[in-house]
């Protein structure tokens, strides 16, 4: 992303993070409609808020903290909870899996491992998703999640944790003849 001739930031740089956005909203919100509504409300708050960014953080944790917010409002003043994950949904999330093997084994494992997060409350399922699944760093995700950076670490430390509690209580973890992490659900 450059930044416009003038050292300022035009909106043009900050939607070429869209898509980005979106995968991000998708993953928390768990409904691709609902994703969209919330990517075109935080696009518009972003555009109306950019004359005032003040390159505090980064254009990328800016645009992020404004996402993530968004999309509480949303569950605030809904009462809604987020929706448990469609397998479906989730493998379409999916770019690339070569084998349908393969596919069937991420679409099973990505079902399991986005209902968990689903499931998670808000501020371990935000932090998890902005820092593992969507790249930013501790600092980052704290300024995105209105915490200190420590308390980001621990919201992320326990996101994982009950990540991988709920996966080894509701699958069966193994790795294949390639040493390929795969898993089986329990019944």
């Amino acid at each position: 992303m450059k930044p416009a001739p003038d050292g300022e930031t035009s909106f043009e740089e900050v939607a070429e993070l869209s898509p980005f956005l979106g995968r991000y909203l998708q993953r928390l919100v768990q409904d691709r409609a609902l994703a969209e509504d919330l990517l075109q409300q935080s696009l518009l708050r972003i555009a109306r808020g950019l004359p005032d960014f003040d390159g505090r953080s980064s254009v990328k944790t800016w645009a992020y903290t404004i996402a993530t917010r968004t999309a509480m409002d949303h569950f605030r003043k809904s009462g809604a909870e987020p929706q448990r994950a469609d397998e479906n949904e989730a493998a379409d999330l999916e770019d690339d899996a070569p084998t349908p093997e393969q596919q069937l084994t991420l679409k099973q494992m990505n079902a399991c491992v986005r209902e968990v997060i689903a499931g998670l409350p808000e501020e371990y399922r935000s932090a998890i998703l902005l820092h593992d699944f969507s790249g930013l760093s501790a600092r980052d995700t704290a300024t995105a999640c209105g915490c200190s950076e420590a308390n980001a670490k621990v919201r992320i430390h326990r996101a994982r944790a009950k990540l991988k509690a709920a996966l080894q209580k509701e699958c069966t973890l193994y790795r294949d003849e390639d040493n390929v992490l795969r898993c089986h659900r329990r019944d």
